[in-house]
């Protein structure tokens, strides 16, 4: 197939030797012959991949020490030219940079990968042109050598470089992607994923975060095609080798790191607007489609005023355009001024998108705004400190979207969505610190992950809470004024913060990210006459117990406390800086309660007494505790139950006490730890008990939300709906089935559309409950729909289905033109997710499967993520063995942590099954007993 693909390329490249294009016919032939070698090179690396089972991959080589860029050449402005051809899947390029030379040098070394350079040459401001004589290529490295056969001195002067590429399907660099027309003809687009490593795909670059330059871009199009760059178009005129083509030219960017570089050709539709701040706003979607980008038009324009006046800076760029890719790996991408997303992370259908995709597109829309200025006007000096980047948009994100919909009760949603998930990855042995000291560019890939995203969110979350807003704020506009248009560290911000706040920053921080790992804040009391004392101590919380061992970390803590006096408020807030303290809280009675961590902001687990955890209970019953801290309490014992630190059974009875729970996001996060209790069950005789216990509570909210909206209800009803009714149904209550099984199949019969919001729910319970007509129905929805979003919720719950050789042709499905390549992955996580056959039919199909997954997502976080979905759920010491074994002959280097991880939570798993499995067992069948 790849040697297929590379004569291809190579063919396709003979038959454009035509007198037109960016390089002269004699060029064109050279340039054909370097690249059908570069084809050969590849395909053989390629060809040594596939060969999954022989005995070199065993052992990898050590990685070599990796080295930046030398700094005696550097570049001032990039002039690029690219003209690329989307029907053979090839682009020409002609780079003319202005650069610095600060010590005299015979070679330059840039970054350089899947590029082959037909000629290059140097020419010092006011003197004669120097070709280069060689150019070494660094494969491993990504690297390029450019000789010159004498030295080039000191000074300001010209690069040429002319090249050619391959516009790839791997959904990085300068790739392609497919899309369908109105008429159902397939075309492809040429679009840009840069970030972290691979500006280097599509042009010669110094490509690391601190080298900046402005850029003069280029791109020879066809004229009925959109061109979009990070600027606006100065000029658009015919380009004269062809008269079908057009050339766009661009305004200059402001001084910026190449990943954040962007270019789109294709086929669009777009609405337009202006915000309140007179920036041109607009939302690219697919031909026909521009209806479904005004959400995000509303969101956009409203965003960019609200991070203006936050910042205290104002949006430096003409233009932001939002654009919808077909393929696209991420959710969304921040280049500066032309963001790019997934058509499901931006494009709302106000008939046929539910509650939950207007909340994601509104979140993701407000993260990429963020970026505008917290990561591309002021940009991070290495991929070291990435996390603050993406920890302090995630964080941001929530600010920007609590602002423009108060009604999402979005930071209680943070606390189950980022805050949670942080914790349980945090607690793993194969953690990492949120800096991590990044070398190679293929270790840059495993960082982006929940400790750099909602860890980092986490850190910020709690330090905003303890610094104050006003103070933060004025810290936040002296570090984007001090470093605008420049490159800072983690350290830069702390120093801003600190001269604003006044408060030890540096050292509280330097606590939480520079190592792993997070404490367990042990708490106490004791009444003294008319006071309470109580008292605190920490230790380092470890997902298979409390660390025990010499040498335990400590943080320094911010601890606010609240009573039952002003469950909304903090009473006290002190900084924990030492093993353990002693607090007096003043004038409580014995009859009060005492709560750590109102709002759940610090970044730490607590445990309780026996007589404090009891007096708190009463306050999920009657609702008196906030929802964030009803949420938080149970998540704690949960994490305590796996931990080993006290016994599920305790977490059982507590969350019997959620049953006049209002709130959505308290449900999810109780829906998802039962989940998680659910499928490790699965591996027991009594799976069928648990299912009965998570039909007894949530039947009451059930039938109290029932099908259909009422008048009055908002979003997070919505939310709810689908939540309950789905977990319902997927718990076998025969209500929800049989009300599901008639609501679809009036449904498919066209006499009653489902509405948005009830897709979701009702599939997943037909198809747990279905056969493989059901199957055949939910493929033909698929095939039908019309809409991204349709078909990654047809997608998700595809693997919902029981029977094995139905299961089989899911997977197969997953890998077939039907779904697109960043969707497969959800597919087969589905399958996984859904029950103990299934997750061992994924686990098969992936090793079988093996070699095309890898190379599709080669490098990619989606193979972390793959992984992670389909061996995460796994329970037994054996099976942790097995995906150890098999990672060590199939090598993913960014998926190295993710595997350690994977099988870290296999043996966590195994070791809660054998010690409460029993116990478990006998407190769901002495519910079941009648009272005598």
């Amino acid at each position: 197939m790849l040697l297929l693909l590379s004569r291809q390329v190579s063919l396709s490249l003979v038959r454009q030797v035509k007198p037109r294009g960016l390089f002269s016919p004699l060029k064109r032939v050279s340039l054909i012959l370097r690249f059908s070698a570069l084809c050969v090179r590849q395909s053989t690396v390629s060809i040594n991949s596939v060969n999954a089972t022989v005995p070199q991959l065993v052992t990898m080589p050590e990685r070599r020490p990796f080295v930046r860029l030398p700094t005696d050449v550097f570049p001032v402005n990039y002039g690029l030219s690219l003209k690329p051809d989307l029907i053979d899947f090839t682009f020409e390029g002609k780079l003319e940079a202005a650069v610095e030379v600060t010590q005299g040098t015979n070679q330059i070394v840039m970054n350089c990968a899947d590029i082959d350079i037909i000629t290059a040459s140097f020419a010092p401001e006011g003197g004669e042109e120097i070709n280069a004589t060689g150019f070494n290529y660094q494969n491993e490295d990504e690297k390029v050598t450019l000789s010159f056969p004498s030295v080039l001195q000191k000074g300001s002067g010209t690069l040429k470089i002319d090249f050619v590429g391959e516009l790839n399907d791997k959904m990085k660099g300068f790739y392609r992607s497919k899309y369908a027309t109105p008429s159902g003809e397939i075309r492809y687009a040429a679009v840009t994923q840069f970030e972290a490593t691979d500006a280097r795909r599509a042009f010669p670059c110094w490509d690391e975060p601190a080298i900046k330059a402005t850029f003069d871009i280029t791109l020879i199009v066809p004229k009925d095609r959109v061109a979009l760059s990070n600027m606006n178009v100065i000029d658009r005129k015919p380009y004269p080798e062809d008269d079908s083509l057009v050339e766009v030219k661009f305004a200059k960017t402001p001084i910026m790191s190449t990943y954040l570089v962007a270019f789109v050709i294709g086929e669009y539709d777009f609405v337009e607007s202006q915000s309140s701040d007179g920036v041109t706003v607009r939302v690219y979607t697919p031909v026909g489609k521009a209806e479904q980008g005004k959400f995000a038009l509303e969101v956009a324009t409203k965003t960019l005023p609200f991070y203006k006046e936050y910042f205290s800076v104002p949006y430096p760029l003409p233009k932001i355009d939002l654009i919808a890719i077909a393929d696209f790996a991420a959710g969304a991408m921040e280049n500066w001024g032309l963001v790019t997303y997934r058509e499901t992370a931006l494009l709302i259908d106000p008939k046929n998108s539910c509650a939950s995709s207007r909340q994601w597109v509104a979140l993701v829309v407000g993260h990429e705004l963020a970026h505008q200025w917290f990561g591309n006007l002021v940009t991070m000096e290495w991929w070291t400190h990435l996390w603050l980047n993406e920890g302090f948009a995630s964080w941001i994100e929530y600010l920007c979207v609590d602002h423009c919909f108060p009604e999402y009760d979005i930071w209680t949603q943070f606390v189950s969505a980022d805050y949670t998930r942080a914790l349980d990855l945090d607690a793993l042995d194969n953690s990492h610190p949120i800096e991590v000291n990044v070398g190679h560019p293929s270790e840059v890939d495993e960082i982006f992950d929940a400790i750099s995203y909602s860890k980092g969110a986490s850190v910020i979350r709690m330090l905003h809470n303890y610094i104050g807003d006003e103070d933060f704020r004025k810290g936040m506009n002296a570090y984007l004024l001090k470093f605008q248009h420049k490159n800072a560290s983690t350290e830069d911000l702390w120093d801003c913060l600190e001269q604003s706040s006044g408060k030890p920053i540096a050292a509280v921080m330097n606590s939480w990210t520079k190592q792993m790992g997070f404490p367990i804040i042990v708490v106490d009391q004791e009444q003294q006459g008319p006071d309470r004392v109580l008292k605190i101590s920490q230790k380092k919380f470890c997902a298979s117990g409390p660390h025990n061992g010499e040498d335990c970390p400590s943080w320094m803590v911010p601890i606010s406390i609240c009573t039952s006096e002003d469950p909304s408020c903090s009473k006290i807030k002190f900084l924990l800086d030492q093993p353990e303290s002693k607090i007096t809280i003043p004038q409580l009675g014995p009859d009060m309660w005492v709560k750590i961590n109102p709002g759940t902001v610090g970044f730490y687990r607590i445990q309780y007494s026996s007589a404090m955890l009891e007096s708190l209970l009463p306050g999920i019953r009657d609702l008196t505790l906030l929802p964030v801290d009803r949420l938080g309490l149970q998540n704690d014992l949960f994490s305590l139950s796996r931990a080993g630190m006290i016994s599920t059974v305790e977490v059982l009875k507590m969350m019997e006490a959620f049953l006049n729970e209002p709130n959505y996001t308290v449900w999810s996060d109780l829906s998802c730890n039962l989940g998680v209790l659910s499928s490790l069950l699965s591996y027991t005789e009594f799976h069928e008990e648990i299912q009965e216990f998570i039909r007894d509570l949530f039947t009451p909210i059930g039938l109290n939300l029932g099908w259909d909206s009422k008048p009055g209800e908002g979003h997070l009803d919505a939310l709810l709906r689908g939540l309950v009714l789905g977990k319902l149904g997927k718990a076998g209550h025969k209500a929800t089935l049989d009300e599901a099984r008639r609501r679809f199949k009036e449904h498919v019969e066209g006499k009653q559309i489902l509405s948005a919001d009830l897709r979701s729910p009702v599939y997943l319970t037909v198809l747990k409950h279905g056969d493989s007509s059901t199957l055949d129905t939910m493929l033909k929805l698929h095939k039908q729909a019309d809409m991204q979003e349709e078909k990654n919720r047809i997608e998700r719950v595809l693997g919902a289905i029981s029977a094995p050789e139905l299961i089989q042709r899911v997977l197969n499905f997953a890998l077939s033109d039907e779904v697109r390549p960043q969707d497969t992955v959800s597919v087969i996580g589905g399958v996984a997710g859904s029950s103990k056959q299934g997750r061992k039919a994924a686990w098969k199909f992936v090793r079988d499967n093996w070699e095309e997954l890898h190379n599709r997502y080669q490098g990619g976080f989606l193979i972390s993520r793959l992984i992670k979905l389909t061996v995460d759920g796994f329970a037994n010491d054996k099976m942790a063995a097995e995906v150890k074994s098999f990672f060590e002959s199939h090598h993913a280097p960014a998926a190295e942590r993710t595997v350690q991880q994977c099988c870290e939570n296999i043996l966590l798993n195994a070791e809660w099954l054998k010690r409460d499995a029993e116990d478990i067992h006998q407190y769901l069948l002495q519910r079941k007993v009648p009272p005598v």
